[in-house]
């Protein structure tokens, strides 16, 4: 973390898009970047650095780490390359998240109020840095109350170690539940919800979520927008040798047995019919269109880029070109090829509102 002398790097946000994060103030790009699988797991060293520079510089300024990110590692490695390149800390937004200990330990993982607590500090340490922007409840954690939850991270942000929390694969059930326990006692409620949110993963972020953008403007955070990388056409032909579906292949076993499968077939073909539809009527690739479809969604504060060289990252940042391509005509004829748009709600036969008001 530098300030003052010691920053080496100005931020330059060059043409970068930002938004509210949620509710909140917190201006967040666009696109942000992750460290799950690559940072401090399939990549150590200077080529973290390499990913990380080419990533600030080009807009990006928010990054994404988990304490179970490579059991540690995905921390230690963002902190250190912060450290050795320079940035500003006020430049930088900086996530982590909590549920996955790193000990087998009855107490060293979940949502209680102790592994919030010691795990945040435990963090921060990892990170070197005196806070993060945003914590993560990485997942729900059913036994414990969701009160003490809700104390615990506010406890969090009253100390100064994070401003603001979040939550990541919770059900609307359970983030309304905790939105509702801090409106009661007059606490802070998560203003964030990082789920999976793709061309063929809709109905949660799309459906489910639905209510809780519109009452407590949640935003999301976007993972896995290229499906783990089924959207950008590579495993259309099989499992090259360095991909995802390769170096983790016991992960990822049962998506590439699915493959085979009439879903999975179906899935390819229909990448087929979207990588032409990106080609000729919008010069880009596949996998700029499908990271821009998820950018354009009104409720996605930021998407999450994964990358294991710097040059995907430049790649991926085509996709800023594409959003503004995406007119309500070329929306159809997604929805056309994908045919998975989640149903509206039921209104059980009452005529439909002006869509010119508020609905």
């Amino acid at each position: 973390m530098a300030s003052g002398s010691d920053v080496k790097v100005e931020f330059d946000p060059k043409n970068m898009l930002f938004r509210r994060l949620g509710p909140s103030g917190l201006r967040v790009p666009v696109f942000s970047l992750g460290g799950w699988l690559t940072l401090g797991g399939t990549v150590i060293g200077d080529p973290v650095k390499d990913i990380i520079k080419i990533a600030f510089d080009n807009g990006i300024n928010m990054f994404d780490t988990a304490e179970a990110y490579a059991k540690g590692r995905s921390e230690v490695e963002m902190g250190r390359v912060i450290k050795e390149l320079g940035l500003r800390r006020t430049d930088l937004i900086v996530t982590t998240k909590l549920f996955w200990g790193l000990r087998s330990g009855p107490n060293d993982g979940g949502l209680s109020r102790k592994h919030i607590i010691e795990g945040t500090k435990e963090c921060l340490e990892r990170l070197g840095l005196d806070y993060v922007d945003v914590i993560f409840a990485h997942r729900p954690d059913v036994s414990v109350p969701m009160e003490e939850t809700v104390r615990a991270f506010n406890w969090v942000i009253e100390k100064g170690w994070a401003f603001y929390w979040a939550t990541s694969e919770w059900s609307a059930y359970e983030i309304e539940e905790a939105q509702h326990i801090a409106t009661k006692l007059g606490l802070i409620g998560p203003i964030a919800e990082q789920c999976q949110h793709n061309m063929f993963h809709r109905e949660r972020p799309e459906k489910e979520y639905r209510p809780l953008y519109k009452k407590y403007q949640l935003g999301t955070t976007v993972f896995s927008a290229l499906a783990s990388g089924l959207l950008t056409g590579k495993y259309n032909a099989g499992i090259p040798e360095g991909t995802r579906f390769s170096t983790h292949s016991n992960f990822f076993k049962g998506t590439v047995e699915s493959l085979q499968k009439e879903e999975g077939l179906t899935k390819i073909r229909k990448v087929d019919e979207l990588s032409a539809l990106a080609e000729k009527e919008l010069g880009c690739t596949i996998t700029h269109l499908a990271l821009a479809w998820v950018a354009k969604n009104p409720n996605t504060s930021t998407v999450i880029l994964g990358a294991s060289k710097p040059e995907q990252v430049l790649d991926n940042l085509k996709a800023l070109d594409v959003i503004p391509k995406l007119t309500p005509e070329i929306m159809d004829k997604i929805e056309a090829i994908l045919e998975n748009q989640p149903a509206a709600s039921p209104t059980f036969g009452r005529p439909a509102l002006d869509p010119n008001g508020r609905l």
